[in-house]
């Protein structure tokens, strides 16, 4: 015969009605007892006397929810984060399993179904870490006995030592947090991901893929910022790395993050704030974790192994989804961004700057190539030898120079000429083309970039 397992409730039914049945008493005082009425009471009776012990038993004792997964389901999911997902973190990979596998599940029940199996995110808490190997261990060893040891820990912190939390800025646009994280993005090749953050709305304002963490990658960010919304009171980015990771003697301009594009930011308006403090700049630090996570699957299930369609995909595609997720309605924040400048002001401000000097052949030596000033006709300009000049790279690579207050054209000089006069036939020469130079209305005065130049050097010597 079946042995008949009752819960807690049921066995003190069962006790008690046994007892009445038995023995007689009290039905009000039984009733009361158990929380039903008298008519309830006497089913409970009827039900005991036909068929005993058993008529305790809940009807649903033993039956599966209808909203239940089946083992062979349970087997996938777990299958398919070991091999197709497994870089996944879970919320990222509930989404997931909804959306292509057509899988719909809780995230509590894909956590405790992969914990179960011993498989945690790829960024567990270090508490959960502990558990889970402690957990292990006793499953190894279910002999050992358990030892537990309690340490007296002082949990003060020194304020210096703290980093308590703050409150987000009040208006959009007010702060801007810059940072930029490397990973293997494609393959067995490192690239740099290069993020802005409002700190106000939590929005990704801006986000570009490039091989280095360069001026060029942040000038492009900052153009985004621009294009979509306008000029921002404050950028918080990093004091170290590629911020100041060489000396101003070595430094090389297009590397030379910190006076270029402290320079642009101070041309258009923009403060620029530096902290060595990771902490400080939190919300973008936070930022790069979740989108590392979450980005670089979407690169892998979509086959996207070059960096200009990763750049593509991330603009149109998976920012504007993360703004969904995880930010807020910019329209209910009041807005501390100016007025968009020309694209005109944003190629030629967000420029690489580049001191350099005339040598006796009235040219220039600028990334390994020569170069001589020209104007809007394309007729030669000669200065003497010692000259000093400024190198403008545009942000679309135009290459302009200023002399004396005033902007020319650089033409390349080949290393061998395309023509031989005495040996090739004439050929029909072609009209050139009118450059298009623009007005000495840009930030290009030679004497005031040199000296915030030598300002931020100065600054950074000593912090």
């Amino acid at each position: 015969m079946k042995k008949v397992r009752l819960t807690m409730k049921y066995e003190e039914q069962y006790r008690i009605i046994k007892e009445l049945v038995d023995h007689g008493g009290n039905k009000k005082r039984a009733a009361l007892i158990l929380g039903i009425s008298v008519r309830q009471l006497n089913r409970r009776i009827n039900q005991y006397q036909s068929k005993g012990k058993a008529a305790f038993v809940h009807g649903n004792a033993g039956r599966l929810p209808v909203n239940c997964l089946t083992t062979e389901i349970n087997k996938q999911i777990v299958t398919l984060y070991r091999t197709k997902y497994q870089d996944c973190n879970l919320t990222h990979f509930v989404e997931l399993l909804d959306e292509i596998e057509h899988i719909s599940v809780s995230y509590t029940k894909v956590y405790n179904l992969l914990k179960d199996n011993y498989i945690l995110s790829p960024k567990p808490w270090r508490q959960t870490k502990r558990k889970m190997a402690k957990k292990k261990w006793y499953r190894d060893h279910p002999k050992q006995a358990t030892k537990v040891s309690e340490d007296v820990i002082d949990h003060q912190v020194a304020l210096e030592d703290a980093h308590p939390r703050h409150e987000r800025c009040k208006y959009f646009g007010e702060e801007i947090q810059m940072d930029a994280s490397s990973l293997l993005w494609f393959g067995d090749k490192k690239a740099h991901l290069h993020l802005a953050i409002d700190n106000a709305t939590g929005n990704l304002v801006g986000a570009y893929f490039d091989w280095q963490e360069t001026l060029n990658a942040y000038y492009h960010v900052y153009e985004q910022i621009l294009v979509d919304y306008g000029i921002p009171l404050r950028f918080k980015t990093d004091n170290r790395t590629v911020f100041n990771y060489e000396t101003a003697k070595t430094k090389a301009e297009h590397k030379d993050v910190l006076t270029q594009f402290g320079y642009a930011c101070k041309t258009l308006g923009t403060d620029i704030v530096t902290t060595s403090v990771s902490q400080a700049k939190g919300m973008v630090e936070r930022a790069n974790q979740t989108v590392q996570s979450r980005l670089k699957p979407e690169l892998r299930l979509h086959n996207i192994t070059t960096i200009e369609d990763a750049n593509k995909y991330l603009r149109e595609i998976f920012v504007p989804k993360f703004n969904d997720k995880f930010g807020q309605d910019i329209r209910k924040f009041e807005s501390a961004f100016d007025d968009s400048p020309s694209s005109e002001k944003i190629n030629y401000t967000l420029a690489v700057l580049s001191p350099r000097t005339f040598d006796s052949g009235s040219a220039i030596s600028f990334k390994n190539h020569y170069y001589q000033a020209t104007d809007a006709s394309n007729k030669l300009i000669c200065f003497a030898k010692g000259t000093k000049c400024l190198v403008i790279q545009a942000l679309d690579g135009q290459l302009l120079v200023t002399v004396d207050e005033k902007v020319y054209a650089l033409t390349e000089i080949p290393k061998n000429a395309k023509v031989s006069p005495d040996l090739d036939f004439e050929a029909k020469k072609k009209k050139p083309r009118k450059k298009y130079i623009p007005p000495m209305s840009h930030p290009w005065k030679r004497d005031s970039f040199i000296k915030q130049q030598r300002k931020a050097h100065k600054y950074h010597k000593f912090t």
